[in-house]
């Protein structure tokens, strides 16, 4: 009966001109991927009757993945503070597994997973927005969380970090990940605020739920004196601020003492020269003994920290100047202490003692129980919606569905404020849907003029022509190392304009055909960056003479041009 109405219903729909388009078309005719889809159709005879057929109801997201409701999975939730070995023991399952699927918030996270597993002989492939390293005969994959493939079956799959569940532009993400991974094993793992949470949304879905909590492995001790001056600093020290220019501030501040050099660890360094930080500041040959840091070493990071100092307890969020939560000071805190490293007991305090009684209430107190996760329409409903109100702009698509969308309590929509800027501007050019959906969906930061600008002259070109050419926007051999920090914030943006030159090749890959240059300018910008930092800190890494990373940009650029532009007249030395 259920497949006599599955034909009814595909007979009907050949007839609608919701059926020529293509993307639709497939979509309806893939029943299994659309279970949800056919339950609202299949109450209506018209898709104009709005009354019946709603499309903005979102109140049943775990229907959206009936490969993974076609399973009984066992979800094992690890469940513990920053230390406690929680991923460990989920990784160790992955690594037994015949075939597994990793999921983290990083990337830093999802190559350090597929680098570990390799090294164990695991063959495991690499997939995140930007990257592509995949092993032959790999049955393991490890991925940033966009890019979990939810049409696969696996054995074993881990997710990291699903607190970020809650994250107000990324959770919805791990909502997907949660709900529509199809694995007989599920490994959840992170902060035990979540567990209420998690329970009530896979309570729906049939899964056999299993919880393990975790203690912290190594002592985290608060300290009830505050730094107060920067000559009481010392070997393995990360001192915690959370602005760019306060962390070069406090950089200068310590180095000009003339007794410790520092590292740098913030959210806009390329990730290349975030780990190449790392690795200086835990080795124990590099004069690189203190580390200046923003939140970005919260996660994704391996770092030998003996005392966590906090300079302040605020931070700008991108709306407002607010106090650092319960979750955001336990997060950071507890980097201090790594089990197995040179400091195995963790120290924890402030620069000034005013900020002592929130950082020792905030370690004493629970975590905030997680109350809704992230949610974000797929674009297959989008472009359902957008036939249905015959229109092709995305903006005013996304703006009606999001404002009439129904969703359970346990729910919310992700803040789509970026997007929307975005949607804005592409909704300009002549492009479909679909296309405008992935400049949406692209890593852009609006908010950088720079990376803005790429984006914008992307999306021109590609409108025009259907093909984009790297040295359209960005020539090959303008790369200097930066003089100052205005010259270092520009090159931090090329290398995210860069950066998402290689996401759109990914997915438009005839369209945008420079991958390779632009991957190895993106490297360039990560060396000229880390030349930056080691002239800045007098840091001498070398004992002998060598090349210089601008020696090297100038060198390489030759060749580089004359591979992808021939028609470029380059001199010889």
């Amino acid at each position: 009966m259920a497949m006599m109405r599955a034909l009814l219903l595909r007979k009907s729909l050949s007839s609608s001109p919701l059926f020529h388009d293509t993307t639709i078309r497939s979509c309806l005719l893939n029943m299994d991927c659309n279970a949800w889809l056919y339950c609202q159709l299949s109450s209506t005879n018209s898709y104009h009757s709005s009354a019946k057929f709603d499309l903005t109801d979102l109140t049943q997201p775990h229907l959206w993945y009936p490969n993974a409701r076609k399973k009984k999975r066992n979800v094992f939730l690890h469940m513990g503070p920053t230390n406690s070995g929680k991923t460990y023991h989920a990784l160790k399952r992955l690594e037994a597994s015949s075939s597994g699927l990793y999921c983290g918030p990083l990337r830093l996270l999802a190559w350090e997973v597929a680098q570990r597993m390799n090294k164990a002989k695991v063959p495991c492939n690499l997939i995140t927005g930007q990257e592509r390293d995949e092993i032959d005969g790999a049955q393991h994959t490890s991925v940033t969380v966009e890019m979990a493939d939810v049409s696969s079956e696996y054995q074993c799959a881990v997710i990291d970090e699903i607190q970020m569940v809650s994250c107000k532009t990324r959770g919805f993400a791990f909502t997907r990940a949660l709900l529509g991974i199809c694995s007989d094993e599920l490994h959840v793992c992170g902060d035990p605020a979540s567990v209420p949470l998690i329970q009530r949304i896979l309570e729906v879905t049939g899964d056999n739920v299993q919880i393990q909590y975790y203690e912290r492995l190594s002592p985290l001790v608060p300290l009830k004196v505050p730094l107060e001056s920067f000559s009481n600093i010392k070997k393995g020290d990360c001192i915690v601020t959370f602005s760019r220019t306060d962390i070069y501030r406090l950089k200068k501040k310590i180095e000009a003492r003339g007794k410790h050099l520092c590292s740098v660890v913030y959210g806009s360094l390329p990730p290349e020269t975030r780990t190449k930080q790392a690795t200086l500041f835990n080795d124990d040959k590099s004069e690189m003994d203190v580390l200046v840091a923003s939140d970005a070493i919260g996660m994704g990071l391996n770092l030998n920290i003996s005392r966590i100092i906090f300079s302040t307890m605020k931070k700008f969020d991108g709306e407002s100047t607010r106090e650092l939560t319960v979750p955001e000071i336990k997060q950071i805190s507890g980097r201090a202490g790594r089990y197995g490293s040179k400091f195995p007991v963790g120290e924890v305090t402030c620069l000034n003692g005013k900020d002592l009684p929130l950082l020792h209430s905030s370690l004493n107190a629970a975590s905030p129980v997680l109350e809704s996760a992230g949610l974000f329409p797929t674009f297959d409903l989008l472009s359902l919606y957008s036939r249905m109100h015959s229109t092709k702009a995305f903006y005013p698509v996304l703006e009606k569905f999001l404002a009439k969308a129904k969703l359970s309590s346990d729910y919310f929509i992700s803040d789509c404020e970026d997007l929307m800027k975005v949607a804005a501007v592409v909704d300009g050019l002549p492009l479909a849907l679909y296309d405008k959906y992935l400049f949406c969906l692209s890593p852009v930061d609006m908010a950088d003029d720079i990376s803005a600008q790429g984006l914008i002259q992307f999306a021109e070109n590609f409108s025009k022509k259907g093909l984009v050419r790297l040295k359209e926007i960005f020539m090959p051999g303008t790369l200097q190392v930066p003089k100052t920090q205005n010259q270092l914030k520009e090159l931090e943006s090329i290398h995210k304009v860069l950066d998402l030159y290689v996401w759109l090749s990914y997915r438009m890959e005839e369209s945008f055909p420079d991958r390779e240059v632009a991957a190895s300018q993106k490297s360039m910008c990560s060396l000229l960056i880390e030349e930056f930092l080691e002239r800045s800190g007098g840091y001498k890494p070398f004992k002998k003479a060598q090349p210089t990373a601008q020696w090297l940009q100038n060198k390489y650029q030759k060749k580089e041009m004359q591979k992808y532009f021939p028609e470029v007249n380059v001199e010889s030395d």
